[in-house]
């Protein structure tokens, strides 16, 4: 029980947090044809857990509840690939392929290459 606790009280930040960040973004860009929103919070999202799974691996600066919290519940409520997934079949559906092409580019490569710097910037920080 106390694990899905740890997991419900982090997803319930995460979300938050998500939805601050992406309304924050989606508004500054004043953008209605693109969730920029949606693609900052999975780049920050990706960095994010790259960053602190370099940590919890080589590290060990992670307990197994609070990989819970952290990684399960903050992260897996805040990163919206879910999300992602419904705006590029909406922007498919509203004939707008090149937006939709773009979106699934723009999170998947934007966001494997935010892994890969945050899991950097952690190594060096840390070596």
């Amino acid at each position: 029980m106390t694990n899905i606790l740890l997991v419900g009280a982090g997803g319930f930040i995460g979300s938050v947090l998500r939805y601050l960040l992406s309304v924050y973004v989606q508004q500054t860009t004043k953008s209605i044809n693109f969730p920029y929103g949606t693609l900052a919070v999975n780049v920050i999202g990706c960095f994010v857990i790259g960053f602190l799974a370099q940590l919890a691996e080589s590290r060990g600066v992670f307990t197994s509840e609070s990989r819970l919290f952290v990684f399960i519940g903050i992260l897996g409520g805040f990163t919206t690939f879910s999300t992602f997934g419904n705006e590029t079949l909406n922007l498919a559906r509203d004939s707008q392929m090149l937006g939709a092409l773009a979106n699934i580019g723009a999170n998947v490569i934007i966001g494997l290459l935010a892994v890969w710097l945050g899991r950097t910037v952690s190594y060096l920080i840390w070596r």
